[in-house]
């Protein structure tokens, strides 16, 4: 209803936006989906982390990611050496979750700040705070798209990083963003 959506998304300029913490919990929705997880059983296992953690977003808390796990189509989470399950087939891809936590930023709160696509090595950044949560370069709020398209017209990686004071890695990195995407 109504609450869901003010909790989960804000307007700009008349078109929805989503926020960074409902994208985060979409991929890790996602991730269950692809393992078999039924939708009702990830919603009640929502609802209950919810709940026990007292927040609209409990995917995108640190603790919750390091401990949930799946097992048939249960989903449980290890809490303080405590397992519940969160009654919720395949034994979940656990490193895919694992893998994109590790890509995450966390707050003094444990909640989810900042993703690194391509990881932490990497220069490419979606943080909520810039630009809207568009991908853009850590260092500075470059999006890799431009200097993408600089480079399919031909521009050599070492002259765009001249032109924009940047590391010839960071337009590496931009390159290697936008060809995966």
């Amino acid at each position: 209803g109504a609450e869901y959506g003010q909790l989960y998304s804000w307007n700009i300029t008349g078109n929805r936006a989503v926020s960074f913490h409902t994208m985060v919990e979409f991929y890790i929705m996602l991730l269950f989906s692809e393992v078999g997880v039924a939708p009702m059983a990830v919603a009640k296992a929502h609802k209950e982390l919810s709940q026990m953690f007292n927040t609209p977003f409990p995917f995108a808390r640190k603790e919750v990611l390091q401990n949930i796990q799946v097992s048939g189509r249960d989903i449980y989470i290890e809490i303080h050496g405590n397992i519940q399950q969160l009654n919720g087939t395949k034994q979940l891809a656990l490193r895919l979750i694992q893998q994109f936590y590790k890509n995450l930023d966390f707050d003094k709160d444990e909640i989810a700040t900042r993703f690194w696509p391509m990881g932490k090595d990497t220069s490419v950044v979606v943080d909520p705070s810039r630009k809207f949560g568009s991908p853009v370069l850590a260092d500075n709020n470059i999006y890799p798209e431009t200097l993408y398209q600089h480079f399919l017209a031909g521009d050599p990686v070492n002259y765009l990083a001249h032109i924009y004071e940047i590391s010839e890695k960071e337009v590496e990195d931009a390159i290697k963003f936008c060809k995966a995407a």
